[in-house]
Parts: structure tokens; C-alpha cells; sequence
């Protein structure tokens, strides 16, 4: 009496291997059916990561943007007068320096007693022309949304 194993590999060397051995690969028209799918894909995906991309970069301008408003507090806590202020801070005596190869360019534009205005300027990558400020309340704002996305 035959074993079920036995019965099993009879079926398939009967029914099974020889419809194996008749395909013989892909046709040509289901390989442009999946090159058009992952085609297609690229198209949607693509422009989604660049975007996600330029996102993940400006991080570098708000951390960096929040050191210099951390720097700036710093600069005025040892002052003897409170009319002194922020008057008189570079980004050299607060102590700012951005390590590395930045995307972004750092600079004070507006230092008075009561207010400072700081800018960090895109200059490489996808955040090319992108434009981030930050002042004395830690209000920090893009100047344009959709500077990164020319």
C-alpha cells in the first residue's frame, strides 16, 4: 500500500512538473504592465520625498535658530543696567557657531535694547532661498512657505 508521501510526489511528478516545465518566463506584455505600475509609483512617490526632504533639512535652521534666541537670553542675564539689553551682541560674543557643512547661512539683522531679530538663510541643498527668522518673544516663522519648493 502506498505511503501518503509516495502518493503525494506521484502527483506531482504526474500533474505538477509538467506544467512547470511549459512556462518558460514572462511575456513581454506583463513586463510593461509592471514597468508602467512602478513607473507610475515613481511619479507620485518622488516629488513626496523631495518635499519630505527639504522638510527634514529646515530642522537645521530651527535648531540652530533656537540656540542663538537661547544665546541672546544668555547675553543679557550678566548685565549690570537692564538699558544695556541685547544691544552690542554678535553672534561671535554669544557664542554661536554652527559646526560642519550648513545648509544655512546665520546673522542678527536687527540688534536693539529691547529687540533682536535673527535669520538663518538657505544657501545649499533643497532649502536653496528659504528664509527662517526668530526674535526676542522666540517667535519663529518662515518667511515663505514654499521657498523650498522652486
Amino acid at each position: 500500500m502506498p505511503t501518503k508521501h509516495r502518493l503525494r510526489a506521484d502527483f506531482l511528478k504526474e500533474y505538477c512538473l509538467p506544467q512547470m516545465k511549459k512556462s518558460q518566463g514572462f511575456t513581454l506584455i506583463e513586463l510593461v504592465v509592471v514597468l508602467t505600475v512602478v513607473g507610475i509609483l515613481a511619479v507620485l512617490a518622488v516629488p513626496k520625498y523631495v518635499h519630505y526632504l527639504a522638510k527634514s533639512q529646515q530642522s537645521e535652521a530651527k535648531a540652530n535658530l533656537g540656540a542663538i534666541y537661547v544665546g541672546m537670553l544668555a547675553y543679557t542675564a550678566p548685565k549690570e543696567s537692564a538699558d544695556d539689553g541685547f544691544s552690542g551682541a554678535t553672534l561671535e560674543n554669544i557664542g554661536f557657531a554652527s559646526d560642519g557643512m550648513t545648509r544655512y547661512r546665520y546673522s542678527l539683522v536687527s540688534v536693539t535694547t529691547n529687540a533682536f531679530l535673527a535669520k538663518a538663510s538657505g544657501v545649499s541643498g533643497k532649502v536653496d532661498g528659504d528664509v527662517w527668522v526668530i526674535d526676542q518673544n522666540r517667535e519663529m516663522n518662515d518667511v515663505d512657505d514654499e521657498s523650498f519648493n522652486r
